[in-house]
């Protein structure tokens, strides 16, 4: 579209202002070629980053939901305990990072920053040798490194990249560190409203270089004052979270805890989320784990006990719900729980798995 075709739209968008200013914000519809005069303007100046998917580093997941995650878009990702919620959550986290496209800000309200520090750290060691894990450190062997690290240096000033079980894992995340930027939740501070503040201060500081959000988890984040019921609670910030992925352009990651009856289904579907139907309806994408051992149908190792034991070894995340692409996809991923990681090259299940709404008639 030429210049002139948009100078006299933008000339008649400046000469009329539709705008109502209220003590609770300001409302400003804008024309669509308002809209388009102001999408002219970014891709003349190269500020198309709303329209480049952030990659999270797991195939082929990143193929079913469109190459990745984009700005405005809210990506929850549920299960029961057990299933690698925060390690998936973390490791997509450190992919972004190590990628370079975006930074990340890891928000947890389960673990302190040195813990999610720890799980780095192993699972640094593991994904550099996958499928083989020669030279991997457990996760509960990584406090005894640094412990030892300590004791090897007589009590002094040790360094923990002296110690040669650590410095591969920590030389990696030497190279990403800056990008990834950990805060453990707070039960007064880490509002919505703050967070959202949060994101605005990084686009001053870091020149609008784009930023990806991963709260640990939805239900924690605290309203204030206190909502009656937790439904009312996890509408307001789910919404809320949605709402900062939008105005703010950023994509957003939430982990969502299940509730009760989806803690004792056969298989839990995005129906079974803790607190509000509203998590269905704002959700961009919804990512399932369940483990692959408990939702297989039984014919599948009924004859094969030896494969019933392989599949123990195996998530599958099923694309519950993505606006821009297909749902309804069953991928799989390697768990390396000991090392905190999945095996991020995963595979499209070949099982048939059972169906929750068969148990239900």
């Amino acid at each position: 579209m030429s210049t002139e075709a948009i100078d006299p739209v933008m000339e008649a968008a400046q000469k009329t202002s539709w705008r109502l200013d209220t003590a609770n914000g300001s409302m400003a519809p804008r024309s669509a070629l308002d809209v388009l005069v102001d999408l002219n303007d970014k891709v003349s100046t190269g500020r198309v980053g709303e329209y480049q998917p952030v990659p999270l580093g797991f195939t082929p997941m990143d193929k079913t939901i469109g190459t990745g995650l984009r700005a405005g878009e809210l990506l929850l990702i549920g299960g029961a305990q057990g299933t690698g919620k925060t390690t998936m959550a973390l490791q997509m986290a450190r992919n972004v990072a190590s990628g370079g496209q975006a930074n990340v800000l890891y928000l947890c309200f389960e673990h302190d920053e040195q813990y999610l520090l720890n799980r780095l750290i192993a699972m640094e060691s593991a994904l550099a040798h996958l499928p083989h894990k020669t030279g991997a450190i457990k996760i509960q062997d990584v406090r005894k490194e640094i412990l030892g690290s300590w004791v090897a240096d007589g009590g002094g000033m040790a360094q923990l990249a002296n110690n040669p079980r650590l410095r591969p894992s920590l030389d990696r995340i030497a190279r990403y560190g800056q990008n990834l930027f950990l805060l453990r939740g707070s039960q007064t501070a880490s509002t919505v409203d703050n967070i959202r503040e949060l994101v605005r201060q990084h686009r001053i500081l870091s020149g609008d270089r784009r930023l990806l959000v991963v709260v640990d988890y939805l239900q924690k984040v605290p309203v204030i004052p206190e909502s009656p019921t937790e439904a009312e609670k996890v509408t307001y910030v789910v919404n809320g979270l949605k709402d900062v992925a939008l105005s703010e352009d950023v994509p957003m990651i939430a982990i969502v805890a299940a509730d009760k009856e989806g803690l004792k289904a056969s298989r839990l579907r995005n129906h079974h989320l803790r607190g509000s139907s509203a998590i269905n309806y704002e959700a961009d994408i919804i990512l399932i784990l369940n483990e692959k051992y408990h939702i297989v149908a039984k014919v599948n190792i009924e004859f094969n006990p030896y494969q019933a034991q392989r599949f123990r070894d195996w998530v599958i995340i099923s694309v519950e719900k993505n606006r821009g692409g297909q749902d309804n996809v069953d991928l799989e991923f390697e768990k390396h729980f000991e090392f905190s990681c999945f095996d991020p090259n995963g595979r499209t299940v070949q099982e048939k798995l059972i169906e929750e709404r068969l148990y239900n008639d």
